[in-house]
């Protein structure tokens, strides 16, 4: 049943209304100061339960404050409290100022509480909203400046504008989205930085650090949206302009924004996180964490934690460190035994099989590893393979050859001459979990030999290689990292086979019936 016309009619006056009063209003106030009274009808619109309302009011109240702003109307310094105006001997532009300061002060109040609104528009219209009056406090400071300080910026505005963004209750990702385009200005980036480390402290302290999903998640898609510049020559674009020897202004300086970025992060990643969380991190760190902090090795806590967490956590913890062994210089002994301790079964089952053993390729790329080192690795890989899938095994066998073209005092695993002779026990040690007392160089590859008998013809020929002196030019194995079980299926049905002959005749008389195959030899006598 459509909608009847008096109600249409009842919308769009309501519509044409309430723009109508809030514009009134809004340019009484500008216009003349004995009509400042109004603007508490339209503050009061940013409470209403219609979302246009509060949208359209939460413009006005934009428009409003910023001229105020700019006009200079607003009460400067510490502001006192209104039931004092009667008293004493203001004047009254004094008294004008000092209200009109209170009711910005209500306004950004409830801005600040509609950036929890459950209607998106209504929240990025505040968070708008909220920027500029960012803008407007650092053009025209509330607080008279230190004669210390000089600079002038709103961190506190700002400070509870990310406390709400940082939310404990709701996922405010789609406003954090929103959020990012302020983050290119450096100035606010320095200052989000700095308020997010303290907010997380804070938080996290009063919730004696335990794992809150719903704010970390909220904190990590703010973290990740921030990015340093790599020459300090860059940081030039400012939301509020510095007037007094801007270069030495902490936001223009690239080391003051490393050390920020670099305690945000530290802050961040010192309390325990959703298992989830540690994949994201822990996949963005070295490209997008690392090359802007001040002393990457700092994360070493970080990276041992996500260690003992174990499977896929525990290999992204180990590129990260492996990055730090190369890059930084850090000294870490157990690295390669870590390493060795995560190679079992489940290695070829997980859906991060491709990433393990493109980092385990990056790990091992090494020609100066010990020769013992690399021959457990082999060794440990060669028994594995007896269980492994064919998928895995395609790219297992391609991988322990080019470890050996790498590490050629490895080879005596092929070659040793008691492997050939009658069967003896095997002195390497599938347990122990040191390569250094596995006694893998006193082995031999009997597994791979092994392998040359299964029942896939592709695995047989890929291990048939061993037999043959191995070239110095190693298998490229990363097209077939992502090989999948249907995959390898489909290749093989769409394989182009040769019709090999059985016999001289091709048979056509199989499947007839014997009647049928009489009746045949009948007509040839």
């Amino acid at each position: 049943m459509a909608p009847s016309t008096d109600s249409n009619v009842k919308d769009k006056n309501s519509q044409v209304s309430y723009k109508k009063d809030i514009n009134t209003k809004t340019g009484r106030i500008l216009q003349n100061k004995k009509h400042s009274n109004d603007i508490f009808d339209v503050i009061e619109y940013l409470q209403s339960e219609k979302d246009k309302e509060i949208i359209f009011a939460t413009d006005a109240c934009r428009r409003v404050f910023c001229q105020l702003f700019d006009r200079g109307d607003l009460y400067v310094g510490d502001l006192p409290q209104e039931e004092d105006l009667m008293s004493g001997d203001r004047g009254a532009e004094e008294k004008y100022r000092i209200f009109m300061r209170h009711r910005y002060n209500n306004c950004v109040e409830l801005l600040l509480e509609n950036m929890d609104h459950e209607a998106f528009q209504v929240k990025e219209a505040s968070l708008c909203a909220l920027m500029k009056f960012v803008a407007a406090e650092g053009r025209h400071p509330l607080q008279n400046l230190d004669l210390i300080e000089h600079y002038s910026f709103p961190r506190e505005l700002l400070r509870t504008l990310v406390e709400h963004l940082l939310s404990t209750k709701e996922d405010m990702s789609l406003l954090i989205s929103r959020f990012q385009e302020f983050l290119e200005m450096d100035d606010v980036r320095y200052y989000v930085m700095s308020s997010v480390r303290d907010n997380i402290y804070r938080v996290m302290g009063r919730n004696k650090k335990a794992v809150i999903p719903i704010y970390q998640n909220n904190v990590y898609t703010l973290l990740s949206t921030i990015n340093v510049p790599s020459q300090g020559s860059k940081l030039k674009h400012f939301l509020v302009k510095q007037a007094y020897n801007p270069e030495e202004w902490k936001a223009a300086k690239l080391k003051e924004h490393k050390r920020a970025f670099e305690q945000m992060w530290l802050q961040f990643l010192k309390f325990k996180l959703p298992s989830s969380m540690y994949k994201k991190i822990l996949v963005i760190l070295h490209e997008s964490i690392m090359p802007q902090m001040s002393d990457p090795s700092l994360l070493i806590d970080f990276l041992s934690a996500a260690y003992d967490i174990g499977g896929a956590i525990s290999l992204l913890a180990l590129n990260g460190l492996f990055i730090l062994i190369h890059k930084h210089n850090l000294d870490y002994p157990d690295f390669y035994k870590k390493l060795y301790s995560l190679l079992d079964p489940s290695i070829f089952h997980v859906k991060y099989r491709a990433r393990f053993f493109h980092l385990m390729n990056i790990f091992l790329s090494s020609t100066h590893l010990p020769a013992y080192l690399v021959a457990a690795f082999v060794k440990r890989f060669a028994r594995l393979s007896l269980t492994a899938p064919p998928t895995a095994l395609l790219i297992l066998l391609p991988f322990i050859c080019n470890l050996i073209r790498r590490h050629p005092s490895c080879r005596v695993l092929i070659h040793r001459p008691s492997a050939t002779e009658e069967p003896c026990d095997d002195p390497f040690v599938m347990e122990e979990e040191d390569p250094a007392q596995c006694h893998a160089l006193e082995s031999s590859l009997w597994e791979i030999k092994t392998l040359q008998k299964h029942y896939h013809p592709d695995v047989a020929k890929a291990a048939m290689k061993i037999n043959e002196p191995l070239t110095e030019q190693e298998e490229d194995i990363s097209e077939i990292l992502e090989l999948s079980t249907f995959e390898l299926m489909e290749r093989e049905l769409k394989a182009e086979r040769k019709t090999i002959p059985l016999e001289f005749d091709t048979a056509t008389e199989l499947l007839k019936s014997p009647r049928e195959v009489l009746g045949v030899h009948f007509s040839l006598e």
